[in-house]
């Protein structure tokens, strides 16, 4: 069997074979490409019985001169996987990808966080663009890019539940996202979260605006009750969001629009709270993480490193000289 065989199956959209329908289509779309661009040019016209481990390795350690570590990891299981499915239909006796490891690659490119000062001239200069909405919510919230764009406006309260014993001040369910199955990241993702004014003036606005896209798109509107959607109503994809979210950057004094993702915003709600001394586990707890420890590994750089609690504390108790 011709290893390119088995990769027929991604290149149509079916990988990775029996039970694709509870697959991601990003997912399938990311492996497509991975395996057109990077598998098969290389090893799509090997027998899969002569291919080697040294083979693999060869390979990778190639692809490791100009790819991150990352993208090392996903062409690793994206073969992986296809041998495995190889494997299940009796084509080859084993799968020599499993014995191998996968390289250190380049850097790939540092997350990056905006100070206060560039915080506060995007949040101004985003001001009258279809983004203002959602960079607020990002910024002032830590929502996740994936967790914004399937937020559904019976999600959002801006009036919050004064009739609720104790009251509820405007917030937002995030117990959503754009993942196949539709829920959260993790269980702990799935939260609810009081809304700062600014967010509250920005989704009021988004309402209305929304409303006005309604009439002028008139038969053309699809509904999906969406908070942040196309002009149309139709659902966002992260191309979308990025393509927009640079545009509303452009021309805004110390930012490079196109050295920004909307990610960052995120990256920025944590930078922020942590330089005001807000505790890792409330940050822990605001953005979903499961733990402190997955908020420390993901965002090392943005958390203050000294833990100044104690000095703070008693500087109040015994005061200065």
């Amino acid at each position: 069997m011709v290893l390119a065989l088995s990769w027929q199956r991604p290149l149509s959209g079916r990988w990775p074979g029996a039970g694709s329908a509870s697959l991601d289509p990003s997912t399938v779309e990311t492996v497509t490409l991975l395996s057109e661009k990077h598998v098969i040019p290389s090893l799509g016209a090997r027998k899969l019985r002569d291919l080697s481990a040294e083979d693999v390795d060869r390979w990778l350690s190639a692809k490791a001169k100009t790819l991150s570590t990352r993208t090392l990891q996903s062409l690793h299981s994206c073969l992986n996987r296809a041998v495995k499915r190889a494997m299940a239909r009796d084509k080859v006796k084993r799968n020599v990808v499993e014995l191998c490891s996968v390289p250190q690659g380049q850097a790939g490119r540092p997350s990056k966080t905006l100070t206060f000062a560039q915080a506060e001239a995007v949040l101004k200069g985003a001001e009258g663009t279809s983004m203002y909405a959602y960079i607020v919510v990002a910024l002032l919230t830590g929502a996740r890019t994936e967790e914004l764009r399937a937020l559904t406006w019976d999600h959002v309260f801006l009036k919050g539940r004064p009739d609720l014993e104790p009251a509820q001040p405007p917030h937002i369910a995030v117990w959503r996202s754009v993942r196949r199955s539709g829920d959260t990241k993790t269980r702990k993702s799935r939260r609810t979260l009081a809304l700062p004014g600014r967010c509250v003036e920005a989704l009021w606005r988004q309402f209305e605006d929304q409303g006005w896209d309604r009439l002028a798109a008139d038969e053309e509107w699809e509904e999906h009750g969406l908070v942040f959607s196309s002009a149309v109503g139709k659902p966002l994809d992260a191309a979308d969001v990025r393509r927009a979210f640079r545009q509303a950057l452009k021309g805004i004094d110390g930012i490079n629009a196109d050295e920004w993702t909307p990610r960052e915003l995120r990256h920025s709600f944590v930078s922020l709270l942590s330089d005001r001394g807000v505790p890792l586990e409330e940050i822990s707890r605001l953005v979903g993480h499961s733990g402190t420890a997955v908020t420390e590994e993901v965002y090392r750089k943005q958390i203050r490193p000294v833990i100044q609690t104690g000095a703070v504390a008693m500087d109040g108790i015994f005061g200065t000289d």
